[in-house]
């Protein structure tokens, strides 16, 4: 539920006091139920040293109706998890440590200096500028993708649906071709699937909703929900 990046976030906070942040460490890698020696030295991880000094069985006990002991060790039940969610600081905290995380793994410093700049927006509440960068950052990755993996199908494709195409040698050509377009082609080279394609579409129409003056009005949870998608779908995917 908690990555290392949110963990850290709320351990970090002095307005959060100690019995919060010990719940907050049970909400790390929350799949797995944990032994007090376990949340101790996530604690210890992120930053929290005071934990070595805390009667972590008894703190959790005071959350009553928000932890359980089982067997396997301490567990967080739902109002436990809705707990943290309110705890992190809800969709904004939550998706940009995602996005940081993911940042890690991207290799392009063009692709990267991209999603850093979407990810500013977005903590910033520059709702529609993080919608666009986001974008701008996912097809980016595509690009490299297609040249580094795909680029023969590609070209072979598009050049059956285009006439006039040229074929493209690096990021820079595919941007020549309407981005609908190239999602079109990637799905008819296999480089992308159909209902991948449809999702990506969407984000793309909400990009150029918010990428131009209009009167549409956009908040949290609709931003959260198109880059949690190019997250799901193109960031953590390629």
């Amino acid at each position: 539920m908690l990555n290392q990046i949110a963990l850290k976030e709320i351990i970090a906070n002095p307005g959060i006091d100690k019995m919060d942040k010990v719940l907050a460490c049970l909400a790390f890698d929350i799949e797995n139920a944990k032994q007090v020696k376990e949340i101790k030295e996530i604690g210890v991880n992120s930053g929290f040293t005071t934990i070595k000094t805390v009667n972590v069985s008894s703190v959790l006990s005071r959350h009553t109706g928000r932890t359980l002991k089982s067997p396997l060790g301490w567990e967080l039940t739902n109002p436990g998890k809705t707990y943290i969610k309110q705890l992190g600081g809800g969709p904004v905290i939550q998706l940009s440590s995602s996005l940081r995380l993911l940042l890690q793994n991207i290799k392009s410093e063009n692709t990267k200096s991209f999603v850093e700049e979407a990810i500013e927006c977005f903590e910033a509440h520059h709702y529609r500028a993080s919608v666009v960068i986001a974008w701008v950052g996912a097809i980016s990755v595509l690009y490299e993708h297609v040249v580094q993996h795909h680029l023969s199908d590609f070209n072979s494709v598009a050049s059956k649906k285009e006439p006039k195409w040229k074929p493209a040698k690096n990021a820079d050509d595919l941007a020549r071709m309407k981005e609908a377009n190239f999602l079109v082609v990637c799905e008819s080279a296999s480089i992308i699937g159909k209902s991948v394609k449809q999702e990506l579409e969407g984000c793309l129409t909400f990009r150029n909703g918010c990428g131009h003056p209009n009167s549409l009005k956009i908040g949290e949870n609709r931003v959260s929900a198109h880059i949690e998608s190019l997250i799901m779908n193109v960031y953590a995917v390629f």
